[in-house]
């Protein structure tokens, strides 16, 4: 193997390792976190990567003449399967008039994620949502607008819910009710940014033992972890605002949103 490839390959796996080993040991409580702007910047231009995709998609859609989908890969064509997808996963999960009420949300939070994740598929270049401080930022967006869109819906009563239907058991159910609903933003950060975080890892030391041009099948199977974790955090997403946004005046719940609720 070449010397100049060998040496790159060793910059790639050093750099995946301390920045992601400092996003690990900042969960477990080390002090290892650093406070560079690079997870910012790298936010930053993967929105501004989404909005023009969009904007493109946009744009070939105005000039359509049928809505009959296209057989040529573009980014209007991707943009349609990843809005199909999760639309029929919220639709399963809420029904499709919910599912159109706050698809924006959901879908604006899969595109940027799943860009974000797939950055990180570049050697060079650490995914954004391999740090806290972005996961945690996306999942605070989601906490704040499924407590909101709870109060919209059901006013008081979602407030009400947390103390359980039994008035005698309000002091102790509330508590414990309030304390789970604020770690559900945590859980979603700290998986997907812990997830991304091992698997930019996992493909920096390989690539880093092997040359950059040799983990090909890592690679794919770094890809299917980006979709996974973004279905992932979409869907937990969605039946947080499923349960939020059920009809708690006359106790008519969406049996689909608590089975999976159940199951995560």
């Amino acid at each position: 193997m070449p010397e100049h490839t060998s040496f790159l390959s060793y910059l790639v796996a050093n750099s995946a390792l301390e920045h992601n080993l400092a996003g690990v040991k900042s969960v477990v409580g080390g002090h290892a976190a650093t406070h560079s702007a690079e997870p910012v910047a790298a936010s930053i231009s993967v929105a501004l990567l989404v909005i023009v995709i969009a904007l493109i998609a946009r744009a070939n859609l105005a000039k359509r003449s049928e809505v009959t989908p296209t057989t040529n890969l573009s980014p209007t064509t991707i943009l349609e399967v990843i809005v199909g997808v999760f639309y029929d996963m919220m639709s399963g999960l809420m029904g499709p008039v919910r599912a159109k009420r706050y698809f924006p949300l959901i879908g604006t939070a899969a595109l940027f994620i799943l860009a974000s994740n797939l950055v990180g598929l570049i050697p060079g270049i650490n995914p954004p949502t391999s740090s806290l401080n972005v996961t945690l930022a996306c999942a605070l967006i989601v906490f704040v607008a499924f407590n909101v869109f709870g109060i919209m819906e059901n006013g008081f009563a979602y407030v009400a819910h947390l103390a359980g239907p039994v008035w005698w058991l309000a002091p102790l159910l509330f508590p414990i009710e309030v304390v789970s609903l604020c770690i559900r933003p945590i859980t979603l950060a700290v998986r997907l940014m812990l997830n991304m975080a091992v698997d930019h890892l996992l493909l920096g030391i390989i690539a880093g033992l092997v040359g950059l041009f040799v983990p090909i099948p890592i690679m794919m199977l770094g890809t299917l972890v980006c979709f996974v974790q973004v279905y992932v955090f979409c869907m937990l997403s969605s039946i947080y605002i499923a349960l939020a946004t059920e009809d708690m005046h006359h106790g008519h719940g969406d049996d689909h949103a608590h089975a999976h609720a159940h199951g995560h």
